[in-house]
């Protein structure tokens, strides 16, 4: 399970333990939420002061009251009326947990709230475990929803959607109509309705359910079936969630289900008739089918779907920009591809090609030497057993370079062949690759490598070359850096020079835009460096560049390539780990793929993205000539705006056990978790699971992916083996939300009233370069800077108070906000009483008549919230330009820093920190105005979210279809208002 910074002292992770539901029968209706509740349990009750008082309590056999003891009470006061219930919140979401000193010790997922009365005051509770929780919001919601049929709520929980199609299911099968089946019977139609189940495991509740009734035979009724199947197949937190967004009912309808999809789940444009098609196409039986709704096996299966994978299916094709540099591009890459065991004693094996050609691998090694019979092999030069003959390995390599990914391959050929074998060897290439080898001369006149869109399908060989202006046959060349360090390791002499080899000039020409050269420092390449050319760095030395010089590593990956391979003391083919690098730049970094582990998972999850063409562009604060970034920043990245990841691992399913280990193999977590990403287009996440019962083989499975292509909302994780594959239904269920900063993250624990002000805010800082003439253009950005901070950060914090006060936590909608505040604002004649008005083109929201003082305090925050979008909507583009000016007046001094310098006195280290404060000034100015930018187009979109939840829910509608048109015209004039400068501004 990832790790929470937020809970992590010295080093220490945060673990999560198998549990299990409280009772023995598992949770699958209204009626078993209920019976939990009067038979009743300790809660914590917790007071606006503090202090937190432990309380059984208990729900009358009426279902008409709350009771709890002991209390000072008495008896008859010591209890709320379920009439006099509002509302019932899951979470940490009222004044009191927010002002709690005590509240960072509460669970969120153990907490939950009572809204009770008029004035809507909260009965603030915290449940020994986020199942008890849910049950009581559930059984509650249920009861407050349904009060004037409680009392019949028990016993027609039979007559659900549910029990009416396992009945069906039943007589159907029993053939002789007596109502009664076979025990092997009933077990195969289980097994047949969920394939996961095991054998034992339901013949064992049918034993569990005939020994309760004290029954001698094994012959299963109607009723028996139905139990068994309810128990068994029920999965308490799925219905937990069905109860909770069918609005207390155990079934969606499609009005349901789009709400579902459109707020938790992050899917635009979804309509009616789609929703009736996901529940045709998931819901078992065919009255809900024919009626359109899906009941709680349905939902369940829709959950488990692909429709519901967390992995988000636009990534599943190409969709970044592949006509950029190839030095703009992590790339996918092999070390030593011929090894499938560790570096020493591993033969060479053409498995190792075929493995990862089909992983979408597209830069792969060869080390080639002479070999019997005047033809080259593939071999692994500290175990020359069983070689490979080179030609084999091509034509492998031929058959299989475009499998998986039209884009470049890059051969990295390791040549220790002498004159007449490397003849041979390109006479094989030429004859095996044909037209597919890029051998194009780079021009001078270019100042950046070609694209991947320009070298589809195209074999490039990165390797040594003979200079060009020398006439020669044939020459000398240093050998490759890989191969000299492991020389003066052996040697243990580290100053040795590297030993030279001869080379034909047939192999030089293959080689064009990937010639090998060494590095010496970063000030000698930046001069003098080819961009076609290509270093590579031991895993120390980019290690000590990532340490010691960050800026000036991705600076330099902006323009060449570089290579990192594993330290040569990982003879167990160990791997490194490649964000460490990746994070510097460094486009390609040479993996072990036959070592599985968490290095390989990082690996193979980064390059699932963008279609898994083995090319991932990277972010563009990288790619810039002018721009800042280094790997070392503590905190934000400048001109990126930093968001929350919010995690709640619910549940696993179907999970192997390890051998030996007594865990759960369907346990319940419930926990949650939060991460501050600074770089978002950087960051991955890794599910892991282990086994905590068990020393040794504690592994059970992992799922790794970048967070670009995390989908919101309620997903299954499709876990992993330890080698990578895919186990079939063993799944992590969880729940995932990003917000802003300024919008998510930890509840404050301050009153509205006190929020962070302008005085305490913290602003993105410019750096004075130390030239006058540059520094009097930045400081004309100060101010729309300022501005620009403001406007964005007022509206998150308006947007804030509106959730607070409408009892949401950070990462619900807007949407959702309208749906909790419509059902509020609900008069005694069940009418709306306020209304939808358009003012200015904008939403406002209007008393139609009296509303109650707590319910005035969520309107006075939401007009708020209205006027600073109005604000930011309205006045963007205008900063933005102030923006946009200044960093156009400062880039006119690019060419001349160095010129500048020299007149200020300024050179060396000196000279280097003006520039890269320039760099920095230039990456916050563009940051900012592209925050502003997506801002505005943010406020935008919550604008139209917030008119369309008022229609939906009826707010629109007092001033019937005019109210809706007027509507309607809102939006559009909102919409022409932002698109009719749109190329001219933002």
């Amino acid at each position: 399970i990832p790790q929470d910074p937020a809970n992590q002292k010295c080093g220490r992770k945060k673990t999560v333990s198998f549990s299990s539901m409280p009772s023995e029968k598992k949770i699958s209706s209204a009626s078993d939420c209920i019976s939990f509740m009067q038979a009743g349990c300790e809660l914590k009750k917790v007071r606006p002061n503090s202090r937190i008082y432990n309380r059984f309590f208990t729900l009358d056999p009426d279902l008409q009251a709350l009771r709890w003891e002991p209390s000072k009470k008495d008896l008859d006061k010591a209890k709320l009326d379920i009439s006099a219930i509002k509302e019932i919140r899951l979470g940490k979401n009222t004044e009191t947990f927010r002002n709690n000193g005590l509240a960072d010790q509460i669970s969120e997922d153990c907490a939950l709230s009572v809204i009770h009365g008029e004035n809507y005051e909260s009965l603030d509770l915290v449940a020994h475990s986020a199942d008890v929780a849910n049950i009581w919001v559930s059984g509650l919601r249920y009861l407050v929803s349904r009060s004037k049929q409680a009392l019949d709520l028990i016993e027609g929980s039979h007559n659900t959607p549910r029990f009416a199609w396992l009945k069906t299911v039943f007589e159907a099968a029993d053939v002789d109509g007596n109502g009664i089946m076979l025990e092997d019977t009933s077990v195969e139609l289980i097994k047949k309705l969920n394939p996961t189940l095991k054998e034992a495991k339901i013949r064992l509740k049918f034993k569990e359910i005939q020994k309760s009734k004290e029954k001698l035979t094994t012959r299963v009724t109607k009723e028996e079936f139905c139990e068994a199947f309810s128990e068994l197949c029920t999965r308490p937190e799925v219905y937990f969630l069905l109860v909770q967004i069918s609005k207390n009912k155990e079934y969606l309808d499609a009005n349901d289900l789009m709400l579902f999809l459109e707020a938790e789940q992050g899917v635009t444009h979804i309509t009616e008739e789609m929703c009736l098609d996901i529940i045709r196409r998931y819901e078992l039986s065919q009255e809900g089918r024919l009626k359109g709704f899906l009941a709680i096996d349905g939902f369940t299966q829709y959950l488990l779907s692909p429709e519901c994978d967390i992995f988000d299916p636009e990534h599943k094709r190409v969709v970044q920009d592949m006509s950029q540099p190839l030095s703009h591009y992590y790339i996918n890459a092999s070390h030593n591809t011929y090894l499938i065991e560790d570096q020493l004693r591993g033969p060479a094996d053409i498995n190792g090609y075929v493995r990862a050609l089909k992983m979408n691998c597209r830069s792969i090694e060869l080390d080639v030497c002479d070999g019997p019979d005047n033809e080259p092999v593939v071999c692994n030069r500290s175990n020359m057993t069983a070689p490979l003959a080179f030609r084999n390995v091509i034509e492998v390599i031929n058959k299989l370079a475009f499998f998986a990914s039209e884009y470049p391959l890059i051969l990295c050929l390791g040549n220790h062949c002498s004159l007449p074998q490397q003849k041979v060897m390109v006479q094989h290439m030429k004859r095996v690759f044909g037209s597919q080898l890029y051998t194009e001369a780079p021009l001078p006149s270019d100042a950046y490598l070609p694209s991947p869109e320009k070298l589809k399908m195209k074999i490039i060989v990165k390797g040594k070359k003979l200079p060009c202006d020398q006439d020669i046959l044939e020459g000398e060349v240093t050998d490759e850096d890989e191969e000299a360090e492991i020389s003066r390791r052996l040697s243990e002499d580290l100053s040795r020079e590297p030993k030279l080899i001869w080379l034909c000039r047939e192999l030089s020409d293959l080689v064009s835009v990937c010639k090998s050269v060494q590095y010496k420092d970063f000030e000698t390449s930046m001069k003098s460096q080819n961009y076609w050319e290509i270093c590579s760095f031991s895993e120390a030395e980019a290690n000590r560049l990532a340490n010691e010089y960050p800026e000036d590593f991705v600076n330099y990956n902006k323009k060449f390539l570089s290579r990192v391979y594993p330290s040569a003391m990982r003879i167990d083919s160990s791997n490194l780990n490649p964000q460490d690098f990746w994070n510097c730049g460094c486009q390609i970094v040479a993996m072990n793929y036959q070592t599985p582990g968490p290095m390989m998972d990082l690996h193979t999850g980064w390059f699932l993205q963008n279609g898994g063409c083995g090319y991932v562009l990277r972010p563009s604060v990288m790619r810039e000539e002018v721009s800042y970034f280094s790997a070392n920043t503590k905190g934000i990245v400048p001109g990126v705006s930093p968001q929350v990841l919010h995690v709640k691992i619910i549940s696993g399913q179907n999970f192997p056990k390890p051998k030996g280990a007594c865990a759960n193999d369907n346990p319940i977590f419930d926990e949650s978790f939060e991460f501050q990403i600074n770089l978002p287009e950087l960051a991955m996440i890794r599910f892991v699971v282990l086994d905590d019962d068990y020393i040794g083989d504690e592994f059970i499975g992992q799922y790794t992916l970048p967070l670009e292509c995390l989908q919101p909302g309620y997903r299954h994780i499709p876990l992993r083996s330890f080698v990578g594959d895919i186990m079939e239904h063993v799944t992590l269920f969880v729940h995932i939300a990003l917000t802003s900063r300024g919008g998510g993250g930890k509840a404050q624990k301050r009153s509205l009233s006190v929020r962070i002000g302008k005085k305490a805010r913290e602003y993105t800082m410019l750096r004075s370069t130390g030239l006058k003439t540059i520094d009097d253009v930045f400081k004309l950005a100060v101010h729309p800077l300022r501005e620009a901070t403001d406007l964005r950060e007022n509206v998150q914090n308006a947007v804030v108070s509106v959730k607070e006060l409408c009892g949401l936590p950070p990462i619900a909608s807007l949407k959702q906000c309208i749906l909790t505040l419509s059902s509020r604002l609900v008069g005694a004649d069940n009418l709306p009483s306020v209304t939808l008005c358009m003012k200015d083109a904008f939403p406002h929201l209007e008393p139609l008549g009296a509303v109650p003082d707590v319910q005035k305090k969520v309107l006075a925050a939401y007009d708020l919230m209205i006027q600073e979008s109005k604000l930011l909507i309205e006045t963007a583009d205008i900063t933005h330009d102030k923006i946009v000016q200044c960093q156009k007046a400062g880039m006119e001094f690019h060419e001349e820093l160095h010129n500048l310098g020299a007149k200020e006195g300024l050179k060396g280290r000196k000279l280097s920190k003006a520039i890269e404060s320039f760099a920095w000034n230039i990456t916050v100015l563009k940051g900012q105005g592209d925050l502003l930018k997506n801002a505005k187009n943010e406020a935008l979109e919550n604008m139209r979210q917030i008119q369309l939840a008022c229609s939906s829910c009826g707010l629109s509608r007092a001033g019937g279809a005019h109210a809706d048109a007027k509507a309607k015209r809102g939006l559009e004039a909102i919409q022409e208002k932002d698109t009719g400068d749109e190329n001219g501004r933002l």
